[in-house]
């Protein structure tokens, strides 16, 4: 009897399992696919989505299976979920921004994380790298995970590593009695020996990958923002530590001497890389060193020192030097081959306005679709999760997004996403 009864339960949980699984199937239809590989688009496609996975991606408008979902986006533009490769989710810009550094706590951080968060997935941003915070981003990344609130995949530096008084060093600008002597744990290194334990903590603490500050920048209270911050001896201990631990570095540098050193230590991406020169892009070509522009930040930055007040003395004439020089150098990098992946430092101006950058890239002379790349299958590259993410292929991630009209024709198209799905689970949906 005992064995009868086990029969049957095996049989009606097999069953039960087998129209779970067939309940979970989604099948779009697609007016126009950008896959993300191919250089063309492809019309009337239909790709079957089972749980968080892509499992499927067929010519025409296949016929569902019995007690699958469809979604009609017929009438739209779908491509791959959109990577930023350079965000920060703890801030955002406001003339009040610098004495928020002592002013708020961490819970506050959090909670406006959290809005920030959800606003860049709604924008069709399912995937992003979020370059440097307090440690609140780690936590944030984490309840995303676990399905608390709304956000993209995010890929988290947590503390950036710095020299003393050097870019993203945590008390600039502090009054003499709260400045203090921060070190390795709080992300300041100097000296080889304390770069590997700069690396160690923030691996320790939860850190996906590093980014340090190999050069001035213009939103630190600092006189400079671009002389050389760290040796090539410091940049190789940190990249080797980082490496050896399975992280990428990430390196913000606005002058040609920092990203130098830091592309001959054998870094994976450069930020900003305002001042780069020729050289420069020789040396990030014959590495494979990546470059992520940020032009939007630069754009923003600019503007905002225009505003009596809005920054700091210090940094004003920084901004207003540096800012706008940004899209002439990826114009320049791009001519020259340098290999680019999309990112926007959001967070430098409003979350959710991260497409904007699409637009500045095509001005300066991308073709559309290289700039829909750079937002996709590249930046899966330098993600190294090209497996998983980046394109519209069976076996990858469900993650996609949808526009009205056609992108190719009009970059700015993608201001305005209509449809957000991350991992199988739609988030956006225009009526």
């Amino acid at each position: 009897m005992k064995k009868a009864l086990l029969l049957v339960a095996t049989v009606v949980a097999t069953v039960f399992s087998g129209l779970q699984a067939v309940a979970q199937k989604t099948y779009l239809h697609c007016g126009v696919l950008i896959d993300g590989k191919k250089d063309q688009p492809q019309r009337e496609m239909t790709v079957v989505v089972d749980g968080n996975t892509i499992v499927a991606v067929e010519k025409g408008y296949s016929t569902p299976a019995a007690g699958a979902n469809v979604i009609d986006l017929k009438n739209l533009t779908v491509m791959p979920g959109l990577i930023d490769m350079h965000v920060h989710f703890e801030s955002e810009t406001s003339p009040t921004a610098y004495s928020e550094e002592i002013s708020l706590n961490p819970g506050t951080i959090a909670f406006r994380s959290v809005n920030y968060a959800e606003r860049t997935l709604m924008a069709g941003f399912t995937t992003v790298r979020d370059l440097g915070g307090s440690g609140v981003n780690v936590q944030l990344r984490n309840a995303i995970k676990q399905g608390l609130v709304k956000g993209p995949r995010m890929y988290v530096v947590r503390k950036a590593i710095s020299g003393t008084g050097g870019h993203m060093y945590p008390t600039n600008g502090y009054r003499s009695d709260l400045q203090g002597d921060p070190g390795p744990a709080q992300g300041v290194a100097n000296g080889p020996d304390e770069g590997r334990k700069a690396v160690r903590y923030q691996y320790k603490n939860g850190a996906d990958l590093i980014k340090i500050a190999a050069t001035g920048g213009v939103l630190s209270v600092a006189k400079d923002g671009s002389a050389p911050q760290f040796t090539e001896e410091e940049i190789r201990a940190i990249v080797e530590t980082a490496h050896d631990l399975g992280l990428k570095v990430a390196v913000h540098a606005h002058g040609a001497e920092g990203m130098k050193r830091a592309i001959r230590a054998g870094v994976n991406s450069i930020e900003h890389g305002t001042l780069m020169d020729e050289e420069t892009m020789a040396l990030m070509k014959k590495h494979g060193t990546w470059y992520v522009p940020t032009i939007t930040a630069g754009k923003s930055v600019a503007d905002s020192a225009k505003i009596p007040g809005y920054y700091p003395p210090l940094v004003t004439p920084k901004a207003l030097a540096i800012g706008p020089q940004l899209q002439g150098t990826f114009s320049k990098a791009y001519k020259a081959g340098v290999k680019i992946a999309f990112g926007t430092d959001a967070g430098v101006f409003m979350h959710g306005k991260n497409a904007k950058e699409f637009e500045y890239m095509v001005e300066a002379g991308m073709p559309p679709m290289q700039a829909i790349k750079s937002a996709t299958v590249h930046a899966a590259e330098l993600l190294g999760a090209s497996d998983q993410l980046g394109s519209v292929e069976k076996g990858k991630f469900a993650d996609l997004v949808a526009v009205s009209g056609n992108p190719l024709q009009d970059i700015k198209v993608l201001q305005q996403v209509s449809f957000v799905m991350k991992d199988g689970v739609v988030y956006k949906q225009a009526k």
